[in-house]
């Protein structure tokens, strides 16, 4: 009895330890993500002041051969 306790102490303290590790990786990833939205957000915001900006519109297409 006192060995199987013992396993399932061991069990749920690696649970804890796999659980903080997996938090710690998420937590992370949504900082990433964040991060990552940002700079689309500027990117995509640069490219409409370009678009505006250029005179011609977009190039046409090259002719075909």
């Amino acid at each position: 009895m006192e060995t199987r306790l013992q396993e399932l102490e061991t069990r749920v303290t690696f649970q804890e330890d796999l659980l903080s590790k997996l938090d710690e990786a998420l937590a992370s990833q949504q900082q990433q993500l964040l991060s990552m939205q940002r700079q689309l957000e500027l990117m995509l915001g640069q490219l409409k002041v370009l678009q505006r900006e250029s005179p011609d519109g977009p190039e046409p297409p090259p002719p075909h051969y």
